[in-house]
């Protein structure tokens, strides 16, 4: 009796053990995503809603693909941990393509393309390059690459705490010029409409941001790549670009 009651529930145990393999295993049509959601206009939060750049294109890459995306709000300092430990399959959240990133893990081709631009007041002729940067003032804040870029180019940095602040400086003459990346100008003008300044310059600088997956999903890799060539050809990318920025920065 006791060892049919022994058996009667091993059974039931090594029943209960596969429901819950079952039950934890991983949806093959679910595409599991990390990103900020902190970081507008790439991945925010809107009206109790995650949007974003970011997530729309990736939404739209995982639509060509035949599956649904499930976010993972991670924070920025923690999102490859997350990937590494495979909380998520992906990253998007304006990866930035990089020789080093690519010996660690799989990137996907480009799906934003931006370059280093120098904003001056519309009325200034003078200021085309960054060697016109030399002896004067611009607006960086002080922790950024740009703030770097502006600093080796001979231009004194005045410290702000953001684009917006700089821009502001810009316009009331406080400064000459403001060094920074063309998305973030791009997505300023679309939101004010300002014509006093404008892009009078290019640092020679371009950064491609990709999505970012383990080096042992390049199949994963493969399938997004196969998407957003779809999503460019089609003018996906080109519409979604368009709604944040004004313009298309997909490549």
């Amino acid at each position: 009796m006791r060892r049919k009651l022994f058996a009667a529930v091993l059974a039931i145990a090594a029943a209960t053990a596969g429901l819950t393999a079952c039950g934890s295993g991983d949806d093959p049509n679910v595409l599991k995503v990390g990103t900020e959601g902190t970081y507008s206009p790439f991945s925010y939060q809107q009206d109790g809603r995650l949007t974003g750049y970011d997530v729309e294109v990736i939404t739209a890459v995982a639509d060509k693909m035949g599956r649904t995306v499930e976010f993972v709000q991670t924070p920025w300092d923690a999102i490859f941990a997350g990937l590494e430990s495979k909380r998520f399959d992906l990253v998007a959240n304006q990866v930035t393509a990089s020789p080093e990133r690519a010996e660690k893990y799989s990137l996907s081709e480009p799906y934003t393309v931006s370059e280093g631009v120098i904003v001056s007041r519309a009325d200034n002729t003078g200021i085309t390059s960054l060697a016109n940067l030399d002896g004067k003032v611009c607006a960086q804040s002080t922790t950024s690459n740009w703030s770097k870029v502006a600093t080796e180019a001979g231009c004194r940095v005045e410290g702000v705490e953001g684009f917006v602040q700089a821009i502001q400086l810009l316009k009331n003459g406080r400064v000459d010029a403001t060094v920074n990346d063309s998305l973030a100008v791009a997505e300023y003008t679309k939101q004010h409409g300002a014509t006093d300044v404008k892009i009078t310059g290019k640092t020679g600088e371009t950064s491609n941001q990709v999505f970012a997956a383990r080096k042992d999903s390049q199949e994963l890799v493969d399938q997004v790549n196969k998407a957003l060539e779809e999503l460019r050809a089609d003018g996906t990318l080109a519409k979604i670009s368009e709604k944040y920025f004004g313009v298309d920065v997909s490549q």
